[in-house]
């Protein structure tokens, strides 16, 4: 078809050519007019033709695009649309006479930008024929710019209200929640579409409810636009959060509520702290009046009444009991909200031994859930409490007591708490020695008039002060005769010289201890006797006299000679002994040895210089080097107890080595006090030699054994195949599973050095991999394990109990062959030693299935047998054996080492 390019007059044209029914010319003006309102319309205006041929465009929308006439005019509207989707569409929809209304594309400009219009534009025909198109197009690109920055900011915006730190919520005037964020969902633990359109009071705790209801309903009225408060929430989880909660109104343009912005704010750590810092202060005040009330005491109750006081307030405990050492036994002394029968049961339980040097508390914070004996148990529920803390009262290193804290519901005790328990019982230690020291002081003054010892005392000068009977007793002066005079009276003549050097001594603050001389009693006679002077000060630390101790040892001088011909003897004694001995002072330096000790170590010791061993180096039985300071002497010296069950290996400087066992004993004299150490070396070299021969005979016989079981194994899985009889093929196959379990564990024996201990790692792996050959092949076995040693004999139990509780757990678990993950493992416990089997089934009651569960009934019996206990539990099913067992103490006789 063949178009062409209207001039000047076309547009009036057309609007006579639509009505058919006008014929002729028109008027003149009325062209003109039309002409003229097309042209200098203020909306852009264009006629197209059918293939898209610009015939026409108006001022308005060239000066909107920037073209002139020349260079719009005469081109395809294609040619200036940056869509070519979008024109064609215009162009097909105009072709099908439809009409277009506020149609959006993109145009470009001369200078490159594109503009945003909206075409509203129709067809004109004549007779059916295609003429053109006639098009308004108005410029919308500012008002697309501003949609489009309306749209960032919304969206801006709800990021933002998403984002936010801070929870925010939007309510109407009943209280209904519009909308809320991810961050107040995180915070009460709720998606959103479980707390939009609920009340904003239903997550609020209950004695919170009616002072934010009261305000929200002062808001909705208009009374006030906006208020804080402080609530708790009850969260998902029925845990409680602390929030500042600002509710602010919204109000349409009348004034008038529309709804409310909550903002929640988590303050639940700042309420903590606040907490915090009241039951520290509540704790301070507490301790600050004990301390004040111990400065007055004069009695035990002065002492233990203010010490229970202190425990209720700081502890926040509604009873309270204090218990001292009495003979080595834990005894109540004081008490509050206790029975006769309760303290009747537990009087004489301590949780630590009376020499335990660093004793620490013990908090039980659920006792139905505590491992007690169930009679004790029954007491302590009948008594109503619901939680206990022991707390060990020391004072210099000794256990002098404890003191209980008892809580009538479960009480979870916090390190801060146990801190301050701490602190209480140290005072209350302090005040309970304060006055035993007091009672010393006055004993003191019993002791000194009445020891058998000479007690003086003297000025700076040597003048005598006190003198008491026994001074009378060994000098034969009463103290009338005495006091106010000088010493030197009791003093020989050629020992005057003694007595400036002594005082100087004294001067300086320095204790003259020990000091053998001779003194004249009043009869003439001389006598031994050892002196023990100390200084005396002042209250202000200034030396002022001498306090002396005389004691008559001329029986001990005569002993001395007796036990100086009682060494010669032991000496003499000790070189015709074959075994290697030496002895050491407290420090472990020798002092001294036979001649077997030189055999055996290869050279000749030093004494006084060479310590804690005669040898030259010393080894483990590992080979690792064992320095001198950590051999059995030393350790039996710094314990004060003699060390047995120990192996180590001697080199001698000719690089010989020599295996032997060490026999260390402390010494000790007449007070007990550890003076030295006498230890004897046995070679053991031929014992050694004969124990590698029987570990040979040994692993041969594990190898039997081992191959034994197979065969056993193999015995059984044949004869399980080819039984006829289903009952026997599943007895025949849980024993040949149980063997298989067996000689798992026999295989980790076998390969163990340790002829008396297993790991547990590799066992359990043994065990688990030979049951899982057993199972589906899409049942996952996960197996885990402490670094934990038991004892040889508890292997066998320990294998078959695992075997059934796999075999169990796949079973009736994971429904025989439905797959799933079955869990098993072995970890310490506080309690001792837990085997755990998971599976993802959901349990059972022991009590109902133990009748007809033979395999069940199995694992308790080999439970008890390594005394052991056996529980289930649901959801996951969880079988528990809980054991005690521990690995033989053989210590470095083997090589162990627990470094």
């Amino acid at each position: 078809m063949e178009q062409r390019v209207l001039g000047p007059g076309a547009f009036a044209k057309g609007f006579r050519a639509d009505d058919n029914s006008r014929e002729g010319d028109s008027d003149a003006v009325v062209r003109s007019e039309l002409e003229d309102f097309f042209e200098n319309a203020a909306v852009p205006l264009h006629l197209v033709a059918n293939d898209g041929t610009i015939l026409r465009a108006n001022r308005a929308e060239l000066d909107m695009l920037g073209y002139t006439a020349g260079e719009y005019v005469g081109r395809s509207i294609r040619d200036f649309h940056a869509d070519p989707a979008a024109i064609e569409d215009i162009l097909n929809r105009l072709s099908r006479r439809e009409d277009l209304q506020h149609y959006r594309a993109r145009l470009r400009a001369k200078d490159g930008s594109m503009r945003w219009v909206e075409i509203t534009s129709n067809v004109r025909a004549v007779g059916g024929r295609f003429l053109n198109t006639r098009c308004v197009t108005i410029d919308v690109t500012d008002k697309i710019k501003a949609e489009e920055l309306l749209r960032e900011q919304e969206n801006r915006l709800a990021v933002t209200y998403q984002s936010a730190g801070t929870g925010i919520a939007e309510a109407d005037a009943g209280g209904r929640l519009l909308r809320v964020n991810a961050h107040l969902c995180d915070l009460l633990g709720y998606a959103p579409k479980e707390l939009v359109g609920r009340s904003i009071f239903d997550r609020t705790f209950p004695a919170d409810v009616e002072s934010d209801r009261e305000q929200y309903r002062r808001q909705v009225a208009g009374e006030i636009k906006s208020y804080t408060l402080e609530k708790r929430f009850v969260r998902k989880d029925r845990s409680l959060v602390w929030a500042l909660v600002t509710s602010s109104s919204v109000l349409d343009a009348e004034g008038q509520f529309r709804y409310a912005v909550r903002v929640q704010h988590d303050i639940s750590e700042r309420k903590a702290i606040e907490a915090t810092l009241a039951r520290r202060a509540e704790e301070q005040a507490a301790l600050h009046r004990f301390t004040e009330r111990l400065q007055h005491a004069r009695t035990p109750a002065d002492v233990h009444e203010p010490a229970l006081d202190a425990i209720q307030r700081a502890l926040g405990c509604q009873r309270a009991s204090i218990l001292l050492l009495n003979d080595g036994i834990m005894k109540f002394v004081a008490w509050r909200g206790l029975s006769d029968a309760y303290r009747a049961a537990v009087e004489g339980h301590s949780p630590w031994p009376a020499d335990c040097a660093d004793p620490q508390p013990i908090c039980l914070g659920d006792m139905e859930k505590a491992e007690l004996p169930e009679e004790l148990k029954r007491t302590i529920r009948a008594e109503g409490i619901g939680a206990v803390c022991f707390v060990p009262i020391t004072e210099g290193g000794r256990l002098l007591g404890k003191f209980m804290a008892y809580f009538d519901q479960p009480w979870d005790c916090s390190a801060d708490q146990v801190e301050v328990a701490r602190t209480i019982a140290r005072q209350l230690g302090f005040g309970i020695e304060r006055l035993k020291a007091q009672n010393a002081a006055q004993r003191l003054a019993a002791i000194v008039e009445s020891s058998h010892d000479a007690v003086v005392s003297k000025d700076l000068n040597g003048i005598i002060s006190t003198w008491n009977r026994g001074a009378e007793r060994l000098f034969g002066y009463s103290a009338a005769e005495v006091i106010g005079k000088p010493i030197t009276i009791v003093i020989p003549d050629d020992r005057l010289d003694e007595e400036p050097l002594i005082l100087g001594r004294i001067r300086k603050g320095e204790l003259v201890d020990h000091f053998e001389t001779v003194r004249r009693r009043k009869d003439g006679t001389l006598v031994d006797i050892s002196l023990t002077i100390s200084p005396v000060r002042d209250a202000t630390g200034r030396v002022v006299g001498a306090s002396k101790i005389a004691r008559d040892i001329t029986g001990q001088k005569m002993s001395e000679a007796k036990v100086r011909d009682s060494q010669r003897h032991l000496q003499d004694l000790l070189a015709a002994i074959p075994a290697a001995i030496y002895t050491t002072d407290r420090d472990g330096k020798i002092t001294y040895f036979n001649e077997a000790a030189v055999a055996l170590a290869g050279r000749t010791p030093v004494i006084g210089s060479d310590e804690w061993c005669v040898t030259w180096k010393l080894f483990w039985p590992d080979g690792t080097p064992l320095p001198h300071d950590e051999c059995p002497m030393a350790i039996s010296l710094r314990e004060g107890k003699p060390v047995r069950g120990y192996e180590a290996i001697a080199e001698r400087p000719d690089g010989i080595r020599i295996p032997f066992i060490p026999y260390p004993t402390p010494m000790r004299d007449a007070d007990g006090n550890v003076i030295g150490g006498i230890n004897m070396l046995v070679d053991v070299s031929e014992r050694k030699q004969a124990e590698t021969q029987q570990r040979i005979l040994l692993d041969e016989l594990n190898h039997r054994v081992k191959n034994n079981m197979m065969m056993l194994k193999s015995l059984l899985s044949v004869a399980a195949r080819t039984s006829r009889s289903l009952e026997a093929r599943d007895v025949l196959d849980e024993a040949s599973k149980r063997v298989a379990a067996m000689a798992a564990a026999q295989r980790v024996l076998y390969d163990t050095a340790d002829a008396s201990n297993f790991s547990v790692q590799p066992f359990l792996g043994a065990v688990c991999e030979t049951a899982k050959q057993m199972f589906p092949p899409n049942v996952r076995l996960v197996c885990e394990a402490d670094s934990i040693k038991l004892p040889n004999d508890v292997a066998m139990p320990l294998a078959l109990i695992v075997n059934e509780l796999l075999t169990n757990a796949v079973k009736y678990g994971l429904n025989g062959s439905a797959g799933g993950t079955v869990q098993v493992s072995i970890t310490k416990k506080a309690e001792g030693n837990s085997l755990v089997v998971r599976d993802e089934g959901s349990g059972f009651d022991l009590n109902s299935v133990r009748a007809t569960a033979s395999g069940l009934r199995l694992v308790e019996g080999l439970a008890r047998q390594i005394g052991g206990t056996f529980e289930v539990h649901r959801d996951p099913c969880r079988c528990v054996v809980t054991f005690s067992q521990a690995p033989l103490e053989i210590g470095r006789a083997t090589g162990t080492r627990d470094d």
